[in-house]
């Protein structure tokens, strides 16, 4: 079996990571494929083509109810008078129907701010509630860090404010409509960072990276893992799943680390301590950084066992390995998260989209992983998926170099615990042979005891006779003389 042949369920080329529609940005799974930017594009076309449709349909069935009223009123002839009321009535009920309809297939995603805007005015008593340590740490350092902007820093405060009362007003949205709004506020602001307030790209970056923390650790208990959306239950189907797949070995995985060497083996329990690390924080660029870590202690690990540097091919099976070993929590509901409400220009282009998109492409592997993939025939398979056999256990001698550390002592613990098994099915076995022995000598102890007794059946005799007292008095020898009496001689 090459190497090329155990990669093929595992290996993904490079051009597949980015965006379908060609634009050199990395796509993502959750965009279909697409980056940020092509996925609003694909989004708003359909959008705008439902509605069209929608409209086409509402406008249909008001010409319909209109040609069957006017069929009856010609059929029914001239009215009278004292119906000149309900007509009147009825037709303002028709008009009034046919502008409900009209404006519930409108679009409000953007012909709507100003209204947005004079609602959001009001006060929200969630912005007004007790906050916590973290969003009083993270206000004050965002106050601070405006400073350094002057006058385009209170507007993109102002800006800032007005958008946390818009959404407070939007909790009864759809979790992607939040996330659309929360695009749409982003690009608004890095295009007036840009173009109003003249601010060099370098400062639009860090400017956006604030903007998007103080926002998200606000937002965060409302936009993570909400009850609409069905992100907790793909949660656990992911955690089910890899629990599942705890018996994939590196070499299954082609992982080209060696966990004998310390330095590696560090580096390794590093990347599963930053993955596992990442339900922890709030803001996605945070989350995103975790991410970044952990892949490039990945990279270190590869280089370290190599000793030269790692190829996407070597980096994506083990961190498909760091995943299936570290199970982080939440998984799904953090890559959710990321891709609805991470400032889209990290996802579409730098280092933190390149690692990102491998960690979807991990999952999403993982997800999908069968025989096939591993190269095992589907009978091994389910059997190591349903727990009935662990995979074949090796011998020292026959373990390659680059096997780590871990992955030999899980098979000196199987193979101890098969002599466990085996020592115990041995005493069962003669625990089993001793119990039947001792009933069976029980047994024959039993029928020769019956046996001596019906040989030799048991005669009760009569008692005999009480002898007589010497002295007693017998009425047969009373013709014998009296007793001697003692005598006394004087002298």
């Amino acid at each position: 079996m090459n190497l090329k042949s155990e990669r093929r369920g595992i290996h993904v080329d490079q051009s597949e990571l980015l965006c379908k529609k060609g634009c050199g940005y990395y796509g993502n799974p959750a965009w279909q494929g697409f980056c940020s930017k092509c996925w609003r594009e694909e989004y708003h076309k359909a959008r705008q083509k439902q509605i069209q449709e929608d409209w086409e349909l509402a406008e249909r069935l008001q010409r319909e109810e209109e040609e069957a009223y006017a069929s009856s009123q010609s059929t029914q002839g001239a009215q009278s008078l004292t119906f000149s009321k309900f007509e009147e009535k009825k037709t303002n009920e028709k008009t009034r129907k046919v502008t409900t309809v009209k404006k519930f297939f409108t679009a409000s995603s953007r012909t709507g701010a100003k209204k947005e805007i004079q609602e959001a005015k009001a006060p929200s008593p969630s912005i007004n509630r007790q906050a916590s340590i973290e969003t009083d740490r993270v206000s004050k350092e965002f106050i601070e860090f405006l400073k350094t902007y002057h006058k385009p820093g209170q507007d993109i405060y102002k800006q800032c404010k007005l958008f946390l009362d818009t959404m407070n007003h939007k909790r009864d949205l759809s979790i992607e409509e939040q996330s659309e709004c929360a695009q749409d506020f982003y690009q608004n602001v890095a295009e007036k960072l840009q173009t109003r307030w003249k601010v060099p790209p370098e400062k639009v970056e860090k400017a956006m990276d604030q903007i998007e923390k103080y926002i998200m650790t606000r937002q965060y208990k409302y936009v993570f893992c909400p009850e609409t959306t069905d992100d907790e239950k793909k949660d656990l189907a992911v955690q089910k799943r890899i629990r599942a797949l705890h018996w994939v070995t590196p070499q299954m995985l082609c992982v080209p680390v060696n966990e004998e060497i310390p330095e590696v083996s560090d580096m390794v329990v590093k990347a599963i301590t930053d993955i596992i690390e990442m339900d922890s924080k709030r803001v996605p660029r945070d989350k995103l950084a975790c991410i970044t870590k952990c892949s490039k202690h990945i990279f270190n690990a590869i280089k370290i066992t190599k000793n030269e540097p790692a190829s996407a091919d070597d980096f994506l099976p083990t961190l498909i390995y760091i995943v299936l070993k570290g199970n982080p929590p939440r998984l799904q509901s953090n890559i959710q998260y990321i891709t609805r409400f991470c400032n889209p220009s990290r996802l579409m282009t730098g280092e933190d989209g390149y690692y990102f998109t491998n960690l979807c492409c991990a999952v999403a592997f993982i997800e999908k992983l069968d025989a096939q993939s591993l190269n095992l025939s589907q009978e091994d398979f389910d059997r190591f998926m349903t727990g009935q056999t662990s995979p074949k256990k090796q011998e020292s001698d026959s373990f390659s170099p680059d096997v780590c550390l871990g992955v030999k002592q899980m098979y000196k613990n199987l193979d101890l615990l098969s002599q466990l098994n085996e020592r115990q099915e041995r005493i069962v076995t003669e625990a089993k042979k001793l119990e039947k022995d001792l009933i069976d000598w029980t047994d024959g102890i039993t029928k020769e005891v019956q046996d001596i007794v019906e040989k030799y059946p048991l005669e009760i005799k009569p008692k005999n006779q009480a002898l007589a007292a010497i002295d007693s008095e017998n009425v047969e020898n009373d013709k014998l003389p009296p007793p001697l009496q003692p005598q006394v001689y004087a002298g």
